[in-house]
């Protein structure tokens, strides 16, 4: 049974917090208690930033990275090198693949990966627009950097078949990063190592 609190108003916000990924009702009632326990300056910080997150925070036209307008900072800038596109799962791993300091080239993120067992299939993912992207023929090559478990694997050979008779290198993250990891959860050596020593697709299934 679901406790109630002396106050509809912090029940209320236990609530909410509780809807979050990876919190449960004793860590939204830490959140609630903490919440209380601020300012209503920075209270009103707070609910304007979670605002401005919800309102203005937009995705890159061309990556699908997070950004406050079209075209995010990592795409727009030209120090980086446009021939060279990493295929990523979500934004968390351009952060941690960005924290590594190792890698220049350009980012798509997915928005995830193909999982039937979850009901994602191909087309809920950005896929098409990756194939579009390519064929443009400003890309020489593509680094699929996904979790090395066998939904990534899958839409990595997904991928790989998409661009068949296409002009452009297909790479894999090397294998330091262990079979069935996270991307986000590596450490910035292993990543930054996965990356620079990334191996050719096709010889990834010998």
């Amino acid at each position: 049974m679901t406790q109630k609190y002396p106050s509809l108003f912090f029940d209320n916000a236990v609530n909410e917090f509780a809807k979050l990924p990876g919190i449960g009702r004793k860590s939204a009632l830490r959140l609630a208690l903490q919440t209380l326990k601020r300012t209503k300056e920075e209270v009103s910080v707070f609910c304007q930033a979670i605002s401005d997150l919800c309102n203005h925070v937009r995705y890159c036209k061309i990556c699908h990275n997070i950004c406050d307008s079209e075209i995010c900072d990592i795409c727009s800038d030209t120090h980086r090198d446009t021939s060279l596109v990493c295929v990523v799962e979500s934004i968390k791993e351009v952060m941690a693949i960005e924290n590594t300091g190792q890698y220049q080239g350009l980012y798509h993120v997915l928005g995830g990966i193909i999982s039937p067992m979850e009901g994602i299939g191909p087309g809920d993912l950005q896929i098409e627009s990756l194939i579009r992207r390519v064929k443009q023929g400003d890309v020489k090559e593509i680094i699929l950097a996904l979790s090395t478990t066998m939904e990534g694997d899958t839409t990595n050979f997904y991928i790989y078949r998409k661009l068949t008779g296409v002009n452009v290198g297909i790479s894999v993250i090397a294998r330091g990063v262990s079979i069935g990891d996270e991307i986000e959860y590596a450490d910035e050596i292993t990543l930054g190592r996965s990356i620079l020593n990334r191996v050719n697709f096709s010889d990834s299934f010998k």
